[in-house]
């Protein structure tokens, strides 16, 4: 009777242990049990016609953000500069940034439109077929993606906390997921729920 006690025991105590970890993990919105996703190579050309491979590029963290220049909430980051800020403060880093635009009406002459509007300091790549975007699982515009040195995802999701852009301040989910990645780690939050206009694939 004493042994059956003792396993009992036992048992409970581990499933104890294990629930509260995972309520640690859900409370605090860490995505770290899981193990990261490896990132899937690529090649796509940019507006000014240059081939861009994601394996040119391991060893350096790389943010992909997916753009759409009709949609209103990319409108509002672009006025607001989001991204250009974010690229240009992690350019002495050596971070990567790639804008990706994947909307099947989308083509050359647009995206070096765009890049010239705003005076981008990054490419934005042409994905006219949508295949780069089906690869990730890209849904909205804009959808972040943030990989490290490794290759690994790290961050895949919104930009920051702030669909409707009223908050006085925004958590900046890639900053944070960048600063990570930087020193070899993870974010807190590895993937939330992107916002945004849908992603216009060819089908």
């Amino acid at each position: 009777m004493r042994k059956i006690i003792a396993r009992i025991t036992t048992v409970a105590a581990v499933l104890l242990l294990a629930l509260t970890v995972r309520a640690q993990a859900q409370g605090s919105g860490s995505k770290m049990i899981r193990p990261a996703k490896m990132a899937q190579d690529f090649s796509a050309t940019d507006h000014m016609g240059k081939q861009h491979s994601l394996a040119d590029y391991r060893g350096q963290v790389v943010v992909l953000e997916w753009l759409n220049p009709g949609c209103p909430f990319v409108q509002r980051h672009y006025k607001e500069g989001t991204f250009r800020k974010l690229a240009e403060q992690y350019a002495g880093s050596g971070v990567v940034w790639l804008a990706v635009n994947s909307t099947s009406g989308n083509d050359v002459s647009h995206s070096k439109k765009w890049v010239e509007e705003y005076s981008l300091p990054y490419p934005v790549l042409v994905d006219k077929s949508g295949e780069v975007g089906k690869l990730f699982g890209a849904r909205t515009t804009p959808h972040m993606f943030v990989i490290g040195r490794e290759g690994s995802i790290v961050y895949d999701g919104a930009v920051d906390d702030d669909p409707s852009g009223d908050k006085d301040r925004r958590t900046s989910y890639v900053g944070k997921a960048i600063n990570a990645a930087l020193v070899g780690s993870m974010p807190s939050v590895r993937e939330t729920k992107p916002y945004g206009c849908s992603v216009k694939y060819a089908n």
